[in-house]
């Protein structure tokens, strides 16, 4: 009898070390993907206006600027930039007309987008193109605001006080006078344009900027207004 009860009692340890061990299961949350981000592609264009006037005469490198969206962003029903949004940047490069030569130039570059709930995203955004400025253009890739060249009206203030000096040296001397005063006038209407500088790069408020994207920038779509429908 005793040693039947060994043998059952060794076959249920060998059974029991045979048979895997049943281990709980327990249900694991599902993880769910984060929400794939929405990018502005490199070379996207937005219209802003400034917020205040920028000019060669006033403004100074460091200096902030301060625009504003004029028209929305949109991407597949979408808008990704809304109208209304505060874009930040700064002066970069200031360089003011020379007396003889030189035209002068203004840099900015936009850095920060601020939509109208707060949040923020930082880009890398130049001049693309002034369309609200008169005589003005853009000058390299970074966008530098150039005043046109003004060659022709400095020959023009110089031509006529070369032509009113003959008038003058004429009354007084007859021909040779002319000649002399001739040489009397040229030096009066360079003078005049040494002393006046060309003109100054002025953007006034409310005056129309185009900004590009230098590189593609990535946005939160829980951030920005949902699609239309």
């Amino acid at each position: 009898m005793r040693t039947i009860a060994m043998v059952l009692l060794l076959s249920a340890l060998v059974m029991a070390q045979a048979s895997p061990a049943v281990r709980p299961t327990s249900a694991t949350p599902s993880s769910t993907a984060a929400p794939n981000e929405l990018i502005v592609p490199a070379g996207t264009k937005v219209p802003l206006a400034l917020k205040h006037a920028v000019s060669t005469k006033s403004t100074r490198e460091g200096d902030s600027v301060y625009a504003e969206t004029t028209f929305p962003v949109v991407q597949d029903n979408r808008v990704l930039i809304p109208a209304g949004t505060y874009v930040q940047g700064r002066i970069t490069h200031v360089q003011r007309a020379g007396r003889i030569k030189g035209r002068a130039e203004v840099l900015m570059h936009f850095t920060t987008l601020i939509y109208p709930s707060g949040y923020t995203v930082m880009l890398p955004g130049a001049v693309e193109n002034v369309p609200g400025a008169e005589k003005t253009s853009i000058k390299g890739q970074e966008g530098t605001i150039r005043q046109d060249s003004q060659k022709g009206e400095k020959i023009g203030t110089v031509a006529q006080g070369a032509g009113t000096g003959a008038v003058i040296g004429g009354l007084s001397r007859g021909g040779k006078g002319a000649a002399i005063g001739a040489g009397i006038g040229g030096a009066v209407g360079t003078a005049i344009a040494l002393l006046s500088r060309g003109n100054d790069v002025k953007l006034d408020a409310g005056t129309t900027v185009e900004m590009v994207f230098q590189r593609a920038v990535p946005l939160d779509p829980n951030r920005i207004p949902p699609p239309v429908k």
